[in-house]
């Protein structure tokens, strides 16, 4: 199932000719993948006390169109591939469901030295149930 999280673009997403700043779709993304994740069930602040955090590995990214100032956009999530030790999420920002930008996003467990590690049983449960994640659609501050 796809989830679906709402974005407002604000000035401070913006370069001087008004567009959202390329690096920006990335903060759009990772909000979206957060909120997906703490939907499934996992706490990524009691992962953190028990020594395993989530990195991303890998991105490819396609900017298509520019979104602008004010603009309200759509990020849509899917878990598109798990294996034992990385996941990974395709995701696409839509404006009035035009899409702008697509990127593929690797991502993997770290123990709390940096070091790679298998992703722990019940998170790997978690993450394989979130292709049943209901998609959300207010954020906690209303775009409406």
């Amino acid at each position: 199932m796809t989830h679906r999280w709402p974005i407002r673009v604000y000035y401070e997403d913006t370069d001087l000719a008004g567009l959202v700043y390329y690096a920006n779709y990335l903060k759009f993304i990772e909000r979206a993948r957060s909120e997906m994740v703490r939907e499934a069930g996992i706490d990524q602040v009691a992962m953190k006390a028990d020594g395993v955090v989530f990195a991303v590995r890998r991105v490819v990214a396609d900017y298509l169109r520019a979104a602008r100032y004010d603009d309200d956009l759509i990020v849509e999530t899917e878990l598109t591939g798990l294996t034992g030790a990385r996941f990974s999420m395709g995701q696409t920002v839509l404006r009035g469901g035009e899409a702008l930008f697509r990127a593929e996003v690797e991502i993997v467990c770290l123990d709390a030295g940096g070091r790679p590690l298998r992703i722990p049983g019940e998170i790997r449960r978690k993450i394989a149930g979130l292709g049943d994640v209901k998609g959300n659609t207010s954020s906690p501050m209303d775009i409406g």
